[in-house]
């Protein structure tokens, strides 16, 4: 695992989380300004979520490290991205771009985080798909904490 500080958006929350965890999949995007990328494709994924919050749960935990890990391990890992209900062929809003993977990723992890009685907010999802890329997705509503 890489090990390395992400940047994180300001926030007053008391408790800063992060779970770095990676998962291999394949992938590609169906457009032709996609290039070589128009082809399947795996990539090992590092990804890096950060999740705050002021109250912890009745464990102690702000969130359990390995609930986050799994929400997205045992969805995605030795996975055809494409072939998951969260991404689509038909609209670019939905190919599993690093950007659309990382959004999805957030999305996951908040819905969850979302039926916690302490309510943890996840602030943002880094996702590196090869040493030189990465994506960072923070929702808009997180930059106003």
């Amino acid at each position: 695992m890489m090990h390395q500080m992400y940047p994180v958006a300001p926030h007053h929350f008391v408790y800063e989380l992060h779970k770095d965890f990676h998962f291999a999949a394949a992938h590609y995007v169906p457009h032709t300004d996609a290039g070589k990328c128009q082809h399947t494709h795996g990539h090992t994924y590092f990804s890096n979520i950060t999740i705050v919050g002021d109250t912890l749960d009745d464990s102690g935990f702000l969130v359990n490290f390995k609930t986050i890990k799994d929400l997205i391990h045992q969805r995605f890992d030795h996975s055809v991205l494409n072939e998951d209900a969260a991404f689509s062929d038909a609209n670019a809003s939905y190919f599993p771009t690093t950007e659309v993977v990382a959004r999805t990723i957030y999305e996951i992890v908040q819905a969850y985080l979302d039926t916690l009685e302490n309510k943890p907010v996840c602030l943002q999802v880094f996702l590196r798909e090869t040493p030189t890329s990465y994506c960072i997705y923070r929702p808009k509503e997180a930059s106003t904490l």
